[in-house]
Parts: C-alpha cells; structure tokens; sequence
C-alpha cells in the first residue's frame, strides 16, 4: 500500500487517535454485539453469542454467553464459540467452536464442566441441531469429493483444478468446486461414528427436524439449469433410511422450518426468478399456503442477519417472527390463518427473537442507531434489558442520532436519515449508498456512520427504489431500468442531499463527497456521471460491467438476467448501458477504487476495469487492493485491522479533496 494514504493535507479531516467525544476508526473494538439468543426449556435461562473485535490480535472473539434470571456472564472461553442450541432436556448445550481455522461440534454440560468437541470432520462443521429426543445431532459438513478424498493438502494444492459446473467459487468460502456440503448425523455420546446421510454430487443446507424425529427437512439445488438459473427446493429424509423425498417446485426457498404440529413451512416462492421481491411465508402441504405476502413486507433479511432466522413457532401454532419493515426489524405474531399482531416496535433493529414454548414471554437483541445491541426480556406486553453490554462505550462515546428526511418527487417518497457531527456549524457532506440493492438502511447501529460523523462529516443515507422494507413495488422499481438515462433509483439519489439540506442548515451541500459499495459502488458511478457537484468519490467493491460479471461472478450467470430483465447475449447494447463503466466519460469526480482480491461476488476484475476507465478520461484516481484473502464482505466481517486501515483509508481520501468542518473535533 503507497504511503500516501497516512498522509495529510492541511485544513483535511485530520485522523487523531486522541479526539474524545466522537467514534474514530480504532474503535471498532470498543463495542460488543450480541446475537442468536436461545431460551432455555426451563423459560428463564438464556444463552447467547457476544461478538467484539480484538485489534490487537487482528481477530474477532465470540463467546457464548449466558443470563441466569440474575445477571449475564461469559459462559465459554471463545475465541471462536456461536450457534448455541440447548439440549430437548436443557442438560446440555450444543455449540460451533472453531479453532485454528476449524470448525467442530462441542457440548457443554449446563450443570457445569468442560466443553467436549463431538465432531472431527475433515473439513469442519457449519449447521448442528439437536433430534427432538436428544439422541442425535444432524450437521451440515463439507467433504473432498472422491477423486480428492485420499491426497494430502499439499498435493490438493498441486494439483490443477478441474471443473465441469459453475460456480465453483463463492464468496467468504473460496474454492467450492472441490468440496461438497452434506447432512451427517452425530451421537452426542461419541459412541458411533458419523454418519452421512445425503452423499452424491449435491449440496445441502439449513437442516430442520421434524417435531417427532422421523423427518429431517433441508435445502438443496438439484434442478437441471442449476447452473445457469437461480432456484433452490426444499427436500425432507427419513433418517433412519437416509430416502430423500421433494417437497416444493424449484423456487426462492429458505430457512425450513417445522411448528409444533409438524407442519413444514419456509420462506420464499414457487418461482426461482421472484427475486427482487419480497419472501412470503409458506405452509408446505399438499399446496403451498401463502401465510405472509398481505403484509407486502419481508419475514427474513439478509443485511444484518436475524438469528434465530425465520417464525419461531409457539404451542398455539402461532409464530413470532421478525418483519423488515421502513428501516427497522420489528417483531410480529402471525397466526395460523396469516393474522398478525405487532408485538415488539420502535426505531431500531430486532436482530433475533427466542420464546418460551407457550409464548408468554421471549429474549430478543437488538440494537438502535446509538446502540450497537444487548439483550432484552419481553413478557406480559413489558420489555426489560438484560445486559449492559455497551454502556461504558456509550458513556464514553457520545454517538450522533439520525434525523429522518424524505426525498420527495412527482414519482415517489423516499426515506433517509443524516449524521450529524458535535456542534453547531456548516460541515461537509458524506453520501452514502447502501449495498443490494434490495437491502435497507434503518434503526440500527452502523459503525461507519458513526465514525464519519465522528470524523466531521454530516453523514447522508436514504432508501431509494430498489431497497427493500418498503414492498414489492419499491423493491422492484429498478428491474430493466438501469440502462435508461435516469433510472428510478438514480432519480431518488440524485435529489438526496439538496432534500437532506432543506431541512438541516449545517450541512454545505456544496461541499459534498459520495460513497458506497457493491450496487452502492455501482450507483456512485451513476451519480457522479450524471451530476458534477461532487468533489470527492469512494467507489468500492463495485459492479461496473455486466459482461465480465457474468462470466467471474458467483452468483453472476443469473442476477444479471433478475435485474436486468433480460439474458446477457440477448441485447449486449443494453447490457453496455446498463453498467456505470458506460458512462465513465461523464465522470469529473477524484474517485477512489477500492477492492478485495478475494471478493467472489463482484470480482476484482470490476474495479480493475473501472481504475482503467477513469485514468483513460483523466479523472483523478488511485486504486486500492486489499490482499489477505479479503472478500466482499471486507467492510463488516474482514480482518480488524484491513477494517480500520479501510476507515483510514477512506478518510484520508475524503479529506484531500472536501473542505474540513469548523466544528470537527480538534486533533
């Protein structure tokens, strides 16, 4: 990395470790999250995951940990513990613990002792739930295929690799093509050895059992143009007999799930190219009953991930499950018939749900934008927090609450919040566009406004077109419009920051920087392309041409033909007008590239291509490649330190190019 990136203009927004009063980047680790709460069959007890970043050691430590009626401590030592699952008789939890870069299955005595690994497959565990009896485990482990199996890692290395599908790379998981996921059954006791239960050329994924143990549900893709379209199904065995039986069309499955009655439910839809929309629950029977698409809002997210995921299913045969709804992630009960009560709200995000079994009382996390998360009890309609986890953070780092604003025009209202920094004077404009584009910034906690905010900055973020939360319509409005001039989402973000500054005087919109990653790296582009007023850009991690997307792509021979609207080789001029590296010689912005090596979803090739592009029309521009194995999702789960070096990164960027605030903290 050129050292030009620790250097410092003067009158830039300096970086100084000793500012009090505002988040800086070497804070990422001050905090802690917790997540996965799971309720004790005792109704009282619960444990859960708490996540914080150790900079020191460049790594993140997950520890179980456990609420006692009394008070929450630490129940292991970490540094790799998650996916706790209590026991049928609550005498023992079941936990991931990862090691060295392996991950085993270990069970802990509640009564008290040490954690026992009960697993030792070769190439690590990433699903482990308990039989309804308690006499068995079912994981999800991958293993070599066959012509694999027998060599040493060296001679794997070796050898050239050889595939006949696609994909056979996927990102935060690497090479796929030589390794299959399969479903084994596992004896807590370590009396029996393990045993497959799903071997073959196939992948599975997202286990479930059946309430009396004779029926274990799964996810898998075996549809024939697997290859080249989305599609997923939901299969349930015996495992006694390992005979594996469809149970749905091909379609946009997820996160199966059985309620006390042993009905199979999941959430998605009949047809593989639903996507963008919006995932309906389903009862899976002899027809597929839609229990969820009236609430025209998402049961499920993928930005941040809910934990338990999916309806927890009460005794009555009601559910409380987590809706996306406008920026937050509330909490709902929906009945047997689809009727749904609103249980838990409020500005902020419910990141996992867990209840009693009767459904008079349940644990949640969740966070809010000056949060970043603890644990709560609700029962009888009242809340009650049960950790603190992060009030000494937030004693000692005031953090910025949002302001909501909306962009409104004569096709649509969008919403947005804006950051601002201490103080009462004029500050520059961040602009940032968020990840999906069928994700949603909302209530929750986010570090990287935070620290913009923290860094001076008026932090600016909305929900155009495209996002999800706010249903179907607005989630698809973008399907087959990006190659137009002003597509919706363009429409929605080039009014932003003039709406933002309506209703905040502090913010100069006339010294203003943007950002964003993924489809927000795209939309960058777009928005510089269309509208010179910015002088500063972050471009990261972005998808600039569909042509080569394709083709390198995880997940890029069928998410161009959902967005787009058509096949890559049926109109290649729309395909060109489509991606932002088209309208590059519009572009006057000083634009920072950023990228990983190891990003599979919109490979380095990407940003490569765009830093060309801009140095062939001469805008000002550098390139940074963040190495190490680094992937897409470097901004939220890389390395500790790439994190903080990123913030550094692109604070340092933003500051040669914007005007520094009167009010930034001084250094």
């Amino acid at each position: 990395m050129s050292a030009t990136f620790l250097h410092q203009e003067p009158g830039s927004l300096a970086l100084c470790s000793d500012r009090e009063g505002v988040m800086r980047p070497d804070q990422i680790g001050d905090y802690r999250v917790p997540s996965d709460p799971r309720v004790h069959p005792d109704g009282v007890t619960v444990a859960f995951v708490v996540s914080q970043i150790d900079l020191a050691e460049d790594r993140y430590v997950r520890r179980i940990w456990l609420w006692d009626g009394n008070e929450a401590h630490p129940l292991t030592a970490g540094p790799g513990d998650a996916r706790p699952r209590w026991s049928p008789d609550g005498a023992r939890l079941l936990f991931l613990r990862e090691r060295d870069g392996e991950t085993q299955t270990a069970i802990l005595p509640f009564g008290g002792g040490e954690a026992e690994l009960v697993s030792s497959l070769a190439l690590g565990v990433a699903e482990a739930e308990w039989s309804p009896d308690g006499s068995q485990i079912a994981v999800v482990a991958k293993e070599w295929i066959p012509e694999l199996a027998e060599l040493d890692d060296d001679e794997r290395e070796r050898r050239p690799k050889r595939y006949t599908r696609v994909p056979y790379r996927g990102d935060n998981r690497g090479w796929t093509g030589d390794r299959r996921s399969h479903i084994w059954l596992i004896d807590p006791d370590g009396n029996d050895e393990p045993r497959c239960l799903t071997p073959g050329d196939d992948d599975e994924a997202q286990v479930a059992w059946h309430p009396d143990g004779n029926e274990i549900a799964f996810i898998s893709r075996r549809h024939e143009t697997r290859e080249l379209d989305p599609g997923s199904q939901i299969y349930t065995l015996d495992p006694s007999t390992a005979a594996v039986t469809e149970r749905t069309p091909v379609g946009t499955w997820q996160v199966p799930a059985y309620d006390r009655a042993g009905r199979l439910h999941a959430i998605g839809d009949p047809d593989p190219w639903a996507w963008p929309g919006v995932p309906v629950l389903r009862r899976i029977d002899e027809a597929l009953t839609d229990l969820s698409s009236h609430l025209d809002r998402s049961v499920i997210t993928f930005s941040p991930p809910i934990a338990p995921a999916g309806p927890q299913w009460l005794d009555d045969g009601t559910a409380l499950t987590v809706l996306e709804d406008e920026g937050r992630l509330r909490v709902i009960r929906l009945g047997e018939d689809g009727s749904a009560t609103d249980v838990v709200g409020s500005d902020r995000l419910v990141t996992g749900v867990s209840p009693r079994s009767d459904g008079t009382a349940f644990a949640f996390t969740a966070s809010a934008p000056t949060d970043p998360g603890e644990l709560w009890w609700w029962e009888d309609g009242a809340e009650r927090r049960l950790t603190a986890l992060n009030d000494d953070f937030r004693a000692g780092t005031p953090l910025a609450e949002p302001r909501r604003f909306t962009v409104e025009h004569d096709e649509a209202t969008v919403e947005g919040w804006i950051y601002l920094p201490p103080g009462d004077g004029s500050v520059p404009v961040l602009f940032n566009i968020h990840g999906g584009p069928a994700t949603q910034y909302g209530y929750g906690f986010f570090d990287e406004f935070q620290v913009y905010a923290g860094a001076g900055y008026g932090v600016v973020a909305t929900n155009p077109r495209g996002s999800s939360g706010y249903g179907h319509d607005h989630v698809t409005a973008v399907v087959g419009r990006w190659d137009e001039e002003l597509p919706p989402d363009l429409a929605d973000l080039l009014g932003a920051v003039d709406a933002a500054g309506a209703v905040e005087p502090r913010l100069d919109t006339d010294d203003v920087g943007i950002m964003g990653g993924s489809y927000g790296g795209l939309m960058t582009l777009r928005v510089i392309a269309a509208d010179q007023r910015y002088k500063s850009a972050v471009a990261e991690r972005g998808l600039y041409t569909w042509t080569s997307f394709s083709g390198t792509s995880d997940i890029g021979m069928w998410f161009g033909r959902a967005y787009l609207g058509f096949d890559l080789y049926d109109d290649p001029e729309r395909v060109w007008w489509s991606g932002p590296l088209a309208y590059v010689p519009t572009v006057e912005t000083p634009t920072l590239v950023i990228h990983s090596e190891s990003d599979w979803r919109t490979p380095i090739e990407q940003g490569e291509q765009l830093f060309a592009a801009l140095k062939r029309v001469g805008v000002e521009t550098e390139f940074v490649r963040f190495p190490g194995g680094e992937g897409h999702e470097l901004s939220r789960s890389g390395t500790p330190r790439h994190r903080q070096e990123r913030f550094e990164i692109i604070l340092d960027w933003h500051g040669r190019h914007l005007a520094a605030s009167a009010n930034a903290p001084e250094a």
